[in-house]
């Protein structure tokens, strides 16, 4: 079943046209990656979903039911959560406290779900070992399993992930990869916006490539090539393999 989708969306930047008419879809506990040069319009294509960019409703639907121009709060109330590229975590508190942030307003929006502090610590053990630590204190990878940790705690049935292995050594890309099957398997779709192919291609079931606010290819994550996919990142028209 389909969860989220996006018909001919199109979003801007004041005057600076950013996406022009992009269709994506992910079903329920599927995981798709958004791949592109850096400006293809991937960032902002989760940020017009999440509410944060003015799009017309029916441009963005969820469960079949138009949603798009969202304010953000209330995506958060009807199930989509983002881990946002940069973590933006509440520093100067610690990381339990950081996650309480996102239980406290699951309560007040009533989302109910299976994700509790508990549940994470097993998901990722060090953030029980760190519970006390400033976020600031932390590394990283610490750092991004927090901010992964704080958008399961809103109970999403889909999870928008920007950049989430950006700037982070090769071992701890790989642990944070590794608990995606586990959020998977709660039903929960993933998007992911992911720089390195090979990751994304290993990570997810589809692949949507992007170039220029546009979907230059879309296919099976599994049967999509290298050649295929930098023929997608450089131009050429839409191809669904």
């Amino acid at each position: 079943m389909t969860v989220l989708s996006t018909h001919g969306l199109v979003a801007r930047y004041g005057d600076f046209q950013a996406l022009y008419g992009v269709d994506i879809d992910v079903a329920e506990g599927e995981a798709v990656a958004l791949i592109g040069a850096n400006g293809a319009g991937k960032s902002t294509f989760l940020r017009s979903v999440m509410g944060l960019l003015a799009v017309k409703p029916e441009m963005v639907r969820l469960e079949g039911q138009p949603i798009g121009g969202t304010p953000t709060d209330r995506m958060v109330q009807k199930g989509v959560a983002i881990v946002p590229e940069g973590r933006r975590l509440f520093t100067g508190m610690s990381v339990e406290d950081n996650l309480r942030v996102a239980i406290d307003q699951a309560d007040r929006l009533g989302r109910k779900g299976g994700w509790t502090l508990e549940r994470l610590h097993l998901l990722f053990p060090i953030l029980k070992e760190k519970a006390r630590t400033g976020v600031q204190n932390l590394s990283g990878g610490q750092q991004q399993m927090v901010s992964i940790g704080r958008a399961l705690l809103s109970q999403p049935r889909v999870l928008l992930c920007d950049e989430i292995s950006l700037g982070l050594a090769p071992k701890v890309i790989r642990e944070i990869y590794a608990a995606l099957p586990e959020i998977r398997a709660q039903g929960t779709a993933l998007i992911l916006v992911e720089q390195d192919v090979g990751l994304a291609q290993s990570a997810t079931d589809r692949i949507f490539c992007m170039l220029e606010g546009r979907v230059t290819l879309t296919g099976a994550s599994s049967v999509i090539t290298r050649e295929q996919i930098a023929e997608a990142y450089f131009g050429g028209s839409h191809a669904v393999v």
